[in-house]
């Protein structure tokens, strides 16, 4: 029998959450437990869910690419409930009630005062916070994203129109005493369901969109573009992408579910054609900029990634939870493709998207420890038709 090396245990990791400790939020399972250890569980659960798939003895796994232990979080997704004079910023209780989180561990200390300054702000515009009991109420929502250059976009969520003129009158001051907040805009969702945002959004500022420095390019980020909620191990998934593309020398990219371009601005390269399709209007419009604003030759194209004719040596995936599905796989399978990169959030959905390419090999994988302290985790991996 083959024994793994034993790894001594770094209890420096642990973090103290006063939060967890107190039993108020439970969304980090996996705090209590040392991070190396849950790093381990984390590749066996992938190595385990991989190892039906008949090529799997084959497959060379890379070193799991580590998060920073706190601090790593560049998204606060934040429901506001309380009381328009003593705001909750955080998540609901199984009552309904609101505890406040605005000090999460997981959030940069720059994150913790930037809460701290749109609690008080919340208040000075008399913005009412949604009772989700009573159905009553304005605003659901602050979502809050920070660049590494300590930029932030601020997202006001609210049921109506109605707290817009309030929030426009304080804005100038909230702007100019925090020169940090670089766009700020309202989204409207009216429907009494749990859903985080709705399908309209007004930026309320000059500039749009927030510039993301990672690796080495900036990523345009406006409201309503989707983007991995830690910025080192998106950067970590994009390195391992380009490297990939460069070692196996392809010259021509597709890349399907594209979001703001990160996989497809990475692999863009001299004599090397790539081409990005999204959904998102919003996501091809920041892929664009940064490749202009880059002078990148990449091109993007709004459009649903599973009825995309699959024309390239080299394609990339990232597809939500759900997996590629039974159409893209089949266009997989009968394409020219020689490679495929598939990021996937979700290990499950991965082995059943393999199940459905019998023309391909899996030859590396990486785990990438995404969303430390939770059990959830990206794995990405290059496949090669036989």
């Amino acid at each position: 029998m083959r024994c793994r090396p034993v790894r001594l245990v770094d209890y420096a990791d642990l973090v103290d959450c006063a939060y967890f400790a107190a039993g108020r939020c439970g969304s980090c399972s996996e705090l209590p437990t040392p991070y190396d250890v849950q790093l381990d569980a984390k590749e066996r659960r992938c190595r385990e869910a991989l190892a039906d798939h008949p090529d799997s003895s084959g497959i060379s796994w890379l070193p799991t690419a580590r998060s920073a232990p706190q601090g790593f979080r560049n998204k606060a997704k934040m429901v506001v409930a309380g009381t328009p004079e003593a705001p909750t910023l955080g998540i609901l209780d199984p009552l309904g009630a609101g505890v406040d989180l605005r000090t999460c561990p997981l959030y940069s200390p720059a994150m913790h005062g930037l809460l701290e300054v749109l609690s008080d702000f919340v208040v000075r515009a008399r913005l009412t916070p949604y009772d989700v009991s009573l159905r009553r109420g304005e605003l659901k929502h602050l979502i809050v994203t920070e660049s590494p250059g300590g930029e932030f976009l601020v997202r006001f969520v609210l049921r109506s129109s109605e707290g817009v003129p309030r929030i426009r009158k304080h804005l100038p001051g909230l702007l100019a005493e925090h020169p940090s907040i670089a766009v700020v805009s309202v989204n409207r969702q009216p429907e009494h369901k749990a859903i985080l945002e709705g399908p309209e959004e007004e930026v309320l500022t000059e500039r749009v969109t927030l510039p993301m420095q990672v690796n080495d390019l900036v990523l345009h980020l406006r409201p309503r573009s989707f983007f991995q909620t830690n910025t080192d191990l998106a950067a970590a998934l994009y390195r391992q992408a380009s490297s990939w593309a460069d070692e196996i020398g392809a010259s021509a990219v597709l890349d399907l579910y594209c979001g703001v371009g990160g996989f497809a601005l990475h692999l863009a390269a001299p004599g090397r054609r790539v081409r990005g399709v999204e959904l998102s209007q919003e996501a091809v419009a920041s892929a664009v900029a940064t490749a202009t604003e880059s002078d990148l030759a990449a091109e993007f194209a709004c459009g649903d990634a599973t009825a995309v004719e699959v024309e390239a040596e080299l394609v990339v995936v990232n597809p939500p939870r759900r997996g590629l599905g039974p159409d893209l796989c089949a266009r997989l399978e009968s394409s020219s493709a020689r490679w495929v990169i598939y990021s996937s959030c979700n290990a499950a959905s991965l082995v059943r998207d393999l199940g459905r390419l019998p023309s391909w090999v899996p030859r590396r994988a990486r785990v990438v420890d995404m969303f430390a302290h939770t059990s959830h985790f990206e794995v990405i991996t290059l496949l090669e038709r036989r």
